[in-house]
């Protein structure tokens, strides 16, 4: 990568930020190449908070530099500090700097001032997505904050983009778990996938290039009533995505159908069966078979094309551990990811389960989207994915009561049997670039015999459904602790999800 150019106006305006605290180019723009290759030559984050990003990753530079010397800088004989070269007399206009903030001031400044003018700038621009902390301070004035890239591509070169893993305060460990593109089966669970379960009527052998360009939809747009669900923009067409909007929030006033024997209320340890609570008959997104005549770059073919968005996993200031966000901004409709994970069948999980750490969370998505169907579904049959052990970006996509960004939608690729089918993620407004992707897991927190009553929300929406009223005036406030989940007896531990 070629090292960023001063002529180019974004470098010369951050080169002329950190110039204000007497960082002279040579450190910056080193910083400034690692961090535009770690996220996908996004602007956005190095803009941040006033350049706050690009800042502490040349403090944190800095530091890791000396953190194994003494200095006897600013009169702290023995400690580490990060040494900045002394800053020149400015001229300004008049004024005070404790009477007139934000106005130029007459003086010379010395490092620690600056560091200071630039904390209190940043924490006061603020961000859509970002609130700047108090940070420990050495006595120099500089911020002990890093910004420090764990891992700079998480798909180990298995997606068409890479995927990036940040903490900013460098305290949080690696997540560990195995990266994998696709779904894969686990053990037992009966995936079969053959060409010839596929019938003439239910796929368009006769198509070539592109379907969406055609004067008529072909065959695999029956499923979406004739039309496809994508624009010829690669989007989700809007009234398909508000139908499956109204589905999630008012699953009731949609068809359902009932299982004689619904796995998710056996009990495999007393031996009984609970009555099925119902299973809502979704809007599945047909793409184009391997079996049909058009290209890879057809326009039905979306979510298996893989992720396309500039993505990034990072560790959240508000409790929830990992998260993940966009670096660039996305439109109503776009696709972000799948949701991949092990092939699991419901006694498999339930055992991984009962094995499992209490400190590790989980929430596997149940595929249940035809056990109605069946008068007996076969355990082999009743499917769900789990994303604990080996999964994608978006086993780190996190909860968000009412108000989330994304929507997880049905689709078939493969099979027309839908015992198995995959789960895409799907923008359902506008998203800027930085702002965390959020999922809504429809958890009912006031459900006390359901093992997610175990977590405690913190998702920080006014919509909150896990909200605890305290104080006499009333105020809302999110629990910020996750507690480790409890082993409850029966398949119903698919709901936990580990993070």
């Amino acid at each position: 990568m070629q090292p960023p150019d001063l002529n180019d106006e974004r470098v010369r305006k951050a080169c002329e930020k950190t110039r204000e605290l007497n960082i002279p180019d040579r450190k910056t723009l080193p910083v400034l190449t690692k961090l535009l290759k770690e996220n996908g030559q996004n602007w956005g984050i190095i803009k941040l908070d006033n350049y706050s990003a690009l800042i502490d990753a040349i403090y944190s530079a800095e530091e890791e530099k000396t953190e194994s010397e003494t200095s006897s800088y600013n009169g702290n004989r023995g400690k580490n500090v990060v040494v900045i070269d002394s800053p020149p007399t400015l001229k300004q206009s008049e004024g005070s700097s404790n009477g007139n903030r934000g106005k130029n001031v007459v003086g010379t400044d010395t490092p620690s001032t600056l560091k200071k003018k630039y904390e209190t700038r940043s924490a006061t621009s603020g961000s859509s997505t970002e609130v700047v902390q108090k940070q420990p301070q050495h006595s120099n004035g500089a911020r002990k904050r890093k910004y420090k890239t764990i891992v700079s591509d998480i798909t180990k070169g298995s997606e068409s983009v890479q995927i990036s893993l940040v903490d900013e305060f460098g305290t949080e460990k690696v997540p560990k778990f195995t990266y994998i593109p696709h779904n894969i089966v686990y053990q037992s669970a009966y995936l079969h996938v053959s060409l010839a379960r596929i019938c003439e009527e239910d796929c368009c052998a006769n198509c070539t290039g592109d379907c969406l360009s055609a004067d008529f939809p072909c065959a695999c747009a029956r499923e979406t009533s004739g039309e496809y669900a994508y624009t010829k923009e690669g989007l989700l067409k809007e009234k398909f995505l508000d139908t499956c909007l109204k589905m999630k929030k008012s699953p009731d006033t949609f068809d359902k159908v009932y299982c004689q024997d619904c796995p998710l209320e056996r009990d495999h340890e007393k031996g009984t069966q609970g009555k099925c609570e119902g299973h809502l008959i979704r809007k599945f997104i047909k793409e184009c078979w391997r079996k049909c005549g058009c290209d890879m770059m057809c326009g039905n073919r979306v979510v298996q094309r893989g992720i396309r968005c500039q993505l990034q996993v990072y560790f959240t200031q508000e409790g929830k551990g990992w998260g993940i966000r966009t670096l660039q901004d996305l439109p109503k409709g776009t696709f972000v990811c799948e949701y991949i994970g092990e092939i699991l069948t419901n006694t498999e999980l339930y055992e991984r389960n009962l094995r499992s750490s209490s400190e590790r969370h989980t929430y596997p998505v149940t595929l249940d989207g035809d056990w109605g169907s069946e008068k007996e579904l076969k355990d082999e049959e009743a499917l769900c994915l789990d994303a604990t052990i080996c999964g994608n970006v978006a086993r780190f996509v996190n909860h968000r009561c009412e108000d989330a960004n994304l929507i997880d939608i049905p689709v078939e690729i493969e099979t027309p049997d839908r015992h198995y089918y995959h789960i895409a993620f799907f923008t359902i407004r506008d998203v800027k670039a930085m702002d965390e992707l959020t999922w809504d897991y429809m958890i009912d927190f006031s459900d006390e015999s359901h093992p997610v009553k175990a977590f405690r929300c913190c998702c920080g929406s006014d919509l909150c459904r896990d909200k605890i009223t305290k104080g006499s005036r009333g105020k809302s406030i999110e629990s910020r602790k996750i507690v480790p989940s409890k082993k409850q007896p029966g398949p119903k531990t698919m709901a936990l999800r580990r993070k």
